[in-house]
């Protein structure tokens, strides 16, 4: 462990710079206009990566966004471990909400202000120097390769087929990611479950034109209106979801584990405090851990149409458009999802309207066994760092990539993050503790040690 600590605090100032580096690149993956940020940024991965000591590293491209991949083979008989990450990040609208440029990353009160700082470039990049601090130390026990893809926040539209064409170079024996959190600084977690996805967006038109809402207002039917009374709808007042079939394969989970689960440090008022809400809604008979774990949901992501501009215009728009998305947990299929939800939301629209439902992306849920050798040498690594054994959680996030490194690669995936709640990914004002940032840097070389071990025998 002195070894890592002391390679560390000599080299963590650089460190940072490089990571600066890497966050400078505004690759916004669902902005064509960014394009060639994309590029740039699979260029600095690779550049990255062979200064770290890989033996190569190359820039391939898909059917969108390049991905780079890089490799150190030390020995094939050793086991291999393939680091997965993505060098894409969110939009960064609303702009006038950041304190500072989004691309521009600063450090402030122990912490990196910046898109992308945890998501995923500050947790990706920690996995690079802790391979170059293996690589500089003569203390990489076995195989490491990297795969880090432009479009995980669209999805990962290209990333199965590209896979499914290099599987052969895509061989290890388990897949490493840093993309999630922990229940707080000082309590390790292991995401050992992750919600799929379904997302859709809606256009709803009513008139063929806009029209004068006082000539016309109150008999003809706004888009607007009917969009958030059928959207509405959607859930009862038991906060269930009401489309026909929704929970036909919904995982029940068993109340073992539900109780284990509940074991989870959890406080609802320092929750609400954080989020500055008086009270909490979801699902009766669930609770707040639960309902972002182990339950499906129903939620808008955006809704907008008719006059949004400054002041007052007196209009009765012709259309209205939402984006909507469901969180699904393990044995939902995506697909027969999104396609009940079209169905049913076309066929309860008024014939006062024309309603167009169209998927944009989707993903299935992920569940990790406990019992994997690579769990059991992460659950050691975090142990070494911080002290104490990681509590093993489900997600209410969504990586959709991950079951498809399962079906196409056939390999299980261990999800070790570091980031926190309170670091607001793909929001305003992102950021990551440099705490974090080094404890990840100090717990990935565990993990290979001990991963190597646990595979010997």
């Amino acid at each position: 462990m002195n070894t890592i600590n002391n390679y560390i605090e000599e080299n963590k100032d650089r460190f940072l710079e490089e990571l600066f580096e890497l966050i400078r690149i505004p690759s916004i993956s669902s902005i064509e206009a960014h394009k060639p940020d994309m590029v740039r940024a699979a260029e600095q991965w690779k550049k990255i990566l062979l200064s770290a000591g890989a033996d190569k590293a190359d820039v391939f491209e898909t059917d969108g966004n390049p991905v780079t991949y890089g490799e150190k083979i030390i020995d094939p008989a050793l086991p291999t471990v393939l680091v997965y990450s993505h060098m894409d990040v969110m939009p960064v609208d609303p702009l006038d909400l950041w304190n500072t440029d989004p691309f521009e990353p600063v450090v402030k009160d122990g912490k990196i202000w910046a898109r992308g700082a945890d998501d995923d470039k500050g947790q990706g990049f920690m996995h690079a120097k802790a391979f170059e601090l293996m690589m500089k130390t003569d203390t990489l026990p076995c195989n490491v390769k990297f795969m880090i893809e432009g479009e995980e926040e669209i999805g990962s539209p290209n990333l199965g087929k590209w896979c499914e064409q290099n599987k052969e170079m895509l061989k290890a024996d388990v897949i490493l990611v840093s993309d999630t959190g922990m229940i707080a600084a000082d309590i390790p977690s292991i995401t050992t479950g992750l919600r799929g996805l379904a997302y859709w967006e809606i256009e709803v038109t009513g008139p063929k034109r806009d029209l004068h809402s006082g000539l016309f207002g109150g008999a003809v039917a706004n888009p607007i209106n009917v969009l958030c009374d059928m959207i509405s709808k959607m859930i009862d007042e038991k906060g269930a979801i009401t489309i026909p079939g929704f929970y036909d394969d919904v995982e029940e989970v068993s109340a073992e584990e539900r109780a284990k689960l509940a074991e989870a440090p959890f406080s609802e008022e320092e929750y609400k405090a954080a989020l500055d809400v008086e009270e909490l809604k979801g699902e009766e008979g669930y609770s707040t851990n639960e309902r972002t774990g182990i339950r499906p949901t129903f939620d808008v992501c955006g809704i907008w149409g008719g006059y949004t501009g400054e002041g007052a215009k007196t209009v009765l728009p012709s259309k209205a458009f939402a984006k909507v998305s469901s969180r699904l947990v393990p044995n939902q299929d995506h697909e027969k999802i999104a396609d009940l939800f079209v169905e049913h939301f076309e066929s309860i629209a008024p014939k006062s309207v024309k309603v167009k439902v169209k998927s944009l992306h989707g993903g299935q849920g992920y569940v990790c066994p406990i019992d994997l050798p690579a769990y059991q040498a992460a659950e050691k690594a975090y142990e070494d760092v911080f002290g104490k054994t990681p509590v093993p959680v489900r997600s209410g996030g969504s990586i959709p990539i991950i079951s498809t490194f399962e079906e196409v690669l056939g390999t299980k995936s261990v999800l070790m993050g570091f980031g926190l709640e309170s670091d607001a990914i793909h929001s305003p004002n992102e950021n990551y503790p440099l705490e974090n940032f080094y404890n990840g840097i100090r717990t990935i070389p565990l993990f290979y040690r001990y991963f190597a071990e646990l595979m010997k025998g």
